[in-house]
């Protein structure tokens, strides 16, 4: 199993919806669930996303994380996600 640790980044498709509203789902090779927070705009797309955290369940794994960036189909290169902060 490879050892992912918070405040890493790592490269996957997002490939479904998650549960709860805006997650996306995506899976590493070994099957550990990867929850994406405001995935679901990025379903399909490959991404790269930076893990918030790791949960230890009785059936496995589950990775947390948020986009970081997005794989752009015509350059082939990963664009960052612009991430507005609402200011009251």
């Amino acid at each position: 199993k490879a050892v992912v640790l918070p405040g890493e980044e790592m490269n996957t498709q997002i490939i479904k919806e998650g549960k709860e509203p805006e997650q996306g789902i995506a899976y590493l090779e070994d099957g550990t669930m990867i929850v994406v927070e405001d995935g679901h705009k990025y379903i399909g797309k490959k991404v790269n996303i930076l893990v918030t955290s790791i949960l230890q369940t009785p059936a496995g794994r589950m990775i947390f994380g948020r986009v970081k960036s997005v794989m752009d189909r015509r350059s082939n290169e990963f664009k960052n996600v612009v991430r507005l902060s609402a200011r009251k």
